[in-house]
């Protein structure tokens, strides 16, 4: 059975939520980020990578702890004050620790220590909390995965994993030895290792019966066990005190319709898998008769969604495709990742907050947590949260109106976000996620992403056009912004084409009016791609109607680093058209940039120089230029993400200084002045940590002003976009 989700019941609860926060309806909101490398011990490189993987929580909600396995430690955070988490430190704990969970006042941890695939090892050790010392350690016999408690506290039960090599004969099963269960029990919170139990599961699953891969577990109130294996495509029913399997079954297969299976450079959700095998990762017990599984895919399959089963293995609900459309409305879909997985939902979380039960699918690639309520039938898609890169464990603390995240990716050395834990609030208030979603064009979400320059309409209050990059190269797009809606919806999409078809070799990356119903966009160009840097004026219908080339003297030392925004400044034939060039060109004095000028009229070109600033780290360039009044509006920032961002800022130059000179002769020099500091608001936005990338600024006939960030469609980044008003009278 599949039940479909419609994108636009998604897209009204959120207008609703947005809306009306008067109503009793309570939200969960980011109200705390935390960067696990500010646990990295004293010994360590700043550089050095970290991970937050799993993560549990002290028994009085207060202490949060996370496995770590690059680092080879668990991470603990104090979280008294929620809003403000504090570094306790990592504790290195002598081989690699897949899983945690807390056990009272202990927690324990799963430790790999493996010398080989063939000969796997593991061990699982009992740290006290308050002292973060190692207490006792139990021998596993093998490599461990998942662990979870029982909830009378009475035994813990262990998926013993013993991976597969994928790079030994392509991945495939069976690779000895296999996987098995383990369960140990519990006296005062720390495991009698004098009481492990090994619990066989072989001759069980369709595929590979011989070699089990036992995944993740979870346990019920009446002490039972559901048992994933992943590679198998299998689930098993444990009695946990006897150790006996009371039931099993396949996981089985999904037929799915209208997604994206092709990684080609745009958003197209008319494909089809049929057959596919859910191999489920994360498994979580809704009660006692029913569970909720994660379909991510580890070989074969993966189905993209999720399924909630009874225990003797029928669906009582599959998501299909529906989470995939609804991440989608969000700008979160994961382009590169479609031939594979699609978002890989992988984690989960389940807990009843008040008289409400809810569960938390993690969708990995996509970054983002889906708050389902559990209604006993067909669950309730609530909202979708942000959470950092690669979301893969979750915990939440109802006492405290809490649900945390532990997201594993660390971007340190490719300059990007660092791995960080998320700490939500559940509240009654205006939910401050999404700040912008799409509309549905013939059934289906409008895909979107890495949305940069910024332009609003002439005649429309509130009304704005955006482009998106070369994220989306075989797709280039102007969208229509709806900001009068809260959040804004991207009601329409015009394809820019050239010949009727898809134009190919463009980065857009600034747009404005061409008074003529249409559109200038600007491309920043990329020689090593051969991708030109290069204007365009669209018609009203996407068409490219002219295509001009930047002048040799301009292109000169040209780098990848080109325009970034395109504004109009006068009317008829004194229309010039302004460019922003990210970053100095060869010739470029350092520390200054060009703002081009262009007149479609007389086709002449000319250039002023602006003065950049410093880089803390990084680098500094400018981002968008937006003409309103008598002055331009520029964006300037660093590359910078997180703690290490310093610049994210507004400036303006009246437009009376901008006299051009000849370019490749003597240029004038503007004058700026900061008018808007953007990095306390962008932190404010949603308490996560500040992004790189705020790339549009415009105004709206009313003269309010907006801003965009570009999430990097997705792309080694959190995925989120912000879009938001921007009060120039404020001082922040």
């Amino acid at each position: 059975m599949t039940l479909r989700f419609s994108c636009a019941a998604l897209t009204a609860a959120l207008f609703a939520s947005a809306a009306f926060p008067a109503a009793a309806e309570q939200v969960f909101n980011r109200i705390a980020s935390f960067p696990v490398a500010l646990n990295l011990p004293s010994d360590k490189k700043e550089e050095t990578v970290t991970s937050a993987e799993i993560i549990t929580a002290s028994g009085d909600g207060k202490t949060l702890i996370y496995s770590d396995s690059p680092l080879g430690a668990i991470g603990f955070i104090d979280i008294s004050d929620a809003k403000a988490p504090k570094a306790l430190g990592a504790l290195m704990m002598d081989g690699e620790p897949t899983s945690v969970t807390a056990s009272g006042a202990k927690v324990l941890a799963a430790v790999n220590t493996s010398e080989s695939y063939v000969k796997p090892a593991g061990k699982l050790v009992t740290v006290d909390i308050a002292s973060r010392k190692i207490e006792t350690s139990c021998d596993l016999g093998g490599q461990p995965d998942s662990v979870a408690i029982s909830p009378d506290k009475s035994f813990i039960a262990i998926a013993i994993e013993n991976e597969r090599d994928e790079k030994t004969n392509d991945g495939a099963l069976p690779q000895m030895p296999a996987g098995f269960l383990v369960t140990i029990g519990l006296k005062d919170g720390a495991p009698d290792c004098g009481t492990l139990k090994k619990i066989d599961v072989t001759g069980l699953a369709e595929i590979a019966p011989e070699d089990p891969e036992p995944e993740f577990v979870s346990i019920n109130g009446n002490g039972e066990i559901a048992l994933t294996l992943q590679e198998n495509n299998h689930i098993v029913i444990i009695d946990g005190k006897g150790g006996k399997v009371t039931s099993h079954f396949s996981a089985g297969t999904v037929d799915l319709k209208d997604i994206d299976t092709k990684s080609d450079g745009q958003l197209a959700f008319s494909d089809k898998q049929d057959a596919r095998k859910r191999e489920p990762d994360a498994v979580k017990w809704l009660g006692n008769d029913r569970i909720v599984v994660a379909n991510e895919g580890d070989w074969e399959g993966g189905a993209r969604g999720f399924t909630i089963f009874d225990k003797a293995g029928k669906v009582v609900y599959e998501a299909g495709s529906s989470f995939e459309h609804a991440v989608a409305a969000l700008g979160h879909y994961p382009e590169k990742r479609s031939k594979s997985k699609g978002i890989e939902p992988e984690g989960l979380e389940a807990a009843t907050f008040g008289e409400d039960k809810y569960f938390f699918v993690l969708a990995e690639r996509a970054s983002v947590v889906g708050v389902y309520k559990d209604t006993g039938g067909e669950p309730t898609l609530t909202q979708i949260l942000p959470s950092g890169v690669s979301p893969e464990g979750a915990v939440a603390i109802p006492s405290r109106n809490l649900l945390v995240t532990a997201n594993e990716a660390d971007l340190a050395k490719d300059g990007g976000a660092r791995s960080h834990v998320m700490i939500y609030e559940r509240s009654e208030a205006k939910a401050a996620y999404p700040q912008i979603v799409s509309a549905q064009k013939d059934g289906m979400p409008i895909g979107w992403g890495a949305l940069s320059g910024l332009v609003g309409d002439s005649e429309k209050d509130g009304i704005f056009y955006a482009v998106s990059d070369s994220v989306y190269g075989n797709q280039p797009s102007i969208f229509t912004i709806d900001a009068t809606k809260q959040p804004a919806v991207i009601t329409s999409v015009l394809r820019v084409k050239r010949d009727g078809t898809a134009a190919q070799k463009l980065d857009l990356e600034g747009i404005t009016l061409d008074g003529k119903g249409g559109y200038w966009v600007a491309s920043e160009g990329n020689s090593e791609k051969l991708v030109p840097h290069a204007l365009y004026n669209i018609s009203a219908k996407g068409e490219i109607k002219a295509e001009i080339a930047l002048p040799k003297e301009l292109l000169e030392g040209e780098t990848r680093f080109g325009f970034e925004g395109v504004t109009m400044i006068g009317k008829g034939d004194d229309a010039t058209l302004w460019m922003a060039v990210q970053r100095e060109w060869g010739k470029d004095e350092k520390g200054t940039v060009k703002l081009v000028s262009y007149n479609p009229k007389s086709k002449e070109w000319g250039a002023v120089r602006y003065p950049l600033e410093k880089a803390n780290e990084g680098w500094v360039g400018l981002s968008e230029i937006t003409a309103h009044g008598d002055q331009v509006y520029i964006v300037e920032r660093d590359n910078q993400v997180g703690d290490k961002a310093k610049l994210k800022k507004l400036y303006t130059v009246a437009i009376s200084d901008l006299k051009p000179g000849k370019i490749g002769g003597e240029l004038p020099l503007v004058k700026k002045t900061e008018v808007y500091d953007f990095l306390a608001v962008l932190k404010a936005q949603t308490n996560g940590y500040v992004v790189d990338k705020l790339e549009g600024f415009g105004f709206d006939k009313s003269g309010k002003a907006f801003a965009v960030t570009d999430n990097d469609g997705v792309d080694d980044s959190s995925g989120e976009t912000l879009f938001f008003p921007v009060d120039l009278k404020a001082t922040n």
